[in-house]
C-alpha cells in the first residue's frame, strides 16, 4: 500500500493519494461501497484538488488588491448600483464575448472593491485575471522597454483573460505612455476583456490621453460595447468612518 501511495504521488495525484488514504484510515465508512464507487470517490477527490490549485494558483498569479467577495458588496448604500447588473456580470457572458467593463465614480464609491470582486469570482471560475494600478502598469511598461522585456509583456497581457486597471486617469499621459496603452489595448482587442476603474466619467478620458488620434483608436477600442456602471454619492469610507 505505501508503494501504491508512493507512486500515485510521484504521479502527482496528491489528491487521489490523499482520499486513498483516508479510506484506509475509516475502513468502516467505506467498506459496503463496491469497487467502483470508491474509485469514483478517488478520482472526484483528485478532480477538486487539481481545480483548487488552479484557483489558488490564479489567485496568486491576478494579485488583485482586495479580497473582495461579490455577496459583501453593498446595495443599501444609493450609488446607483444595481444588483441586477452585477448577477448578471457574474455570469462572465461578457468575458467569453471580449467585452469589456468600465467602472466610474467618485473616490470612496466602491469601484476598487466592484473590480477585485469580478476579478475573485473570474480565477474560482477558472479565468485568468490580473490586476494593475494604472500608474503601476505604465511605469513597468516603462521599464519593459529598458530592459527588453517589453515584447514578453504585451504577450502576458494579451494572454490574460480578464485584465483590471483600477484608478485609470489620475494623470496625464506622456507620448511613449499614449504609445504603450495603445500597443495593450489593441492586442487585447477582440481576444480579451479589460476591466477600468476611474475617478473621471468616460467623456473626459479623451482629455487625459492627450493625442487625439491616439484617444480615438484607445477610446473605441475601450468603450465599444463596454459595459458602463455609473457610480455617485458619497464616499462609504466616509460614512462608515461617522458610524464608528
Amino acid at each position: 500500500m505505501n508503494s501504491i501511495l508512493n507512486q500515485l504521488n510521484n504521479l502527482r495525484l496528491a489528491g487521489m493519494s490523499d482520499a486513498l488514504g483516508k479510506q484506509l484510515d475509516q475502513p468502516n465508512t467505506y467498506e459496503e461501497l463496491t469497487f467502483l464507487e470508491r474509485l469514483s470517490l478517488l478520482v472526484n477527490s483528485e478532480t477538486t484538488s487539481r481545480d483548487n490549485r488552479k484557483i489558488m494558483r490564479l489567485l496568486k498569479q491576478a494579485k488583485l488588491r482586495l479580497n473582495a467577495q461579490p455577496e459583501d458588496i453593498n446595495y443599501r448604500a444609493k450609488r446607483g448600483l444595481s444588483k441586477d447588473t452585477i448577477v448578471q456580470l457574474l455570469q462572465f457572458d461578457w468575458v467569453s464575448k471580449h467585452r469589456n467593463i468600465l467602472i466610474s465614480g467618485p473616490t470612496g464609491t466602491g469601484k476598487t472593491y466592484l473590480a477585485c470582486a469580478l476579478g475573485q469570482t473570474a480565477c474560482e471560475r477558472g479565468i485568468s485575471v490580473r490586476y494593475f494600478r494604472a500608474t503601476r502598469l505604465l511605469e513597468m511598461l516603462t521599464v519593459a522597454h529598458g530592459d527588453g522585456s517589453f515584447g514578453k509583456l504585451l504577450i502576458q497581457l494579451q494572454k490574460t483573460e480578464v485584465l483590471i486597471i483600477d484608478d485609470w486617469g489620475l494623470n496625464a499621459l506622456t507620448r511613449q505612455q499614449r504609445n504603450d496603452l495603445l500597443e495593450v489595448i489593441e492586442d487585447r482587442h477582440g481576444n480579451g476583456s479589460t476591466v477600468i476603474t476611474s475617478q473621471l466619467p468616460t467623456s473626459h478620458w479623451h482629455d487625459v490621453i492627450g493625442d487625439p488620434t491616439l484617444a480615438d483608436a484607445i477610446l473605441d477600442r475601450l468603450l465599444h460595447n463596454a459595459h458602463k456602471i455609473t457610480l455617485k454619492g458619497e464616499s462609504l469610507r466616509k460614512n462608515a468612518a461617522a458610524i464608528d
